[in-house]
């Protein structure tokens, strides 16, 4: 068993996934403070000092204060600013991706069809051999 896991973790695919997510982690880091430190100051700036972060919605009569993370230890809060710029990261996140994998160096840029490849060239060929299954059927 245990040389079944080594030969499954060693895969080119399961690789190439860690290194993907470890990626994705710091990609993410850098959207988050893209955000937290330059658009929403900004928008702050243009709204007058406008802060979505800490914008609730009380849902328990407990809750007396205005700070969210003091609000939250009171009772239960409806925290529609944290979503609010959450969903904004979300939406960076996938522009920034969108113009990377539309403009990166793969040769696939605007004239990309809707099956994921340009008209009327082969289709994307693993150039690695193929691989034994790991279990016997």
């Amino acid at each position: 068993m245990l040389e079944e896991f080594k030969k499954f973790a060693l895969r080119g695919n399961v690789v190439d996934l860690a290194v993907g997510v470890i990626i994705g982690v710091a990609f993410n880091n850098i959207v988050q403070s893209l955000v937290g430190d330059i658009i929403m100051p900004i928008i702050g700036a243009v709204t007058g000092g406008l802060d979505f972060s800490n914008y609730f919605i009380k849902l328990s009569s407990k809750v007396t204060v205005v700070d969210l993370a003091e609000a939250k230890e009171q009772g239960a809060v409806l925290a529609w600013g944290s979503f609010l710029t959450i969903t904004l990261n979300f939406i960076i996140v996938a522009w920034v991706l969108f113009w990377l994998m539309r403009y990166s160096g793969n040769g696939q840029g605007a004239a990309q069809g809707a099956a994921g490849h340009q008209a009327g060239a082969a289709p994307h060929r693993d150039p690695r051999p193929p691989q034994e299954p790991l279990m016997a059927a």
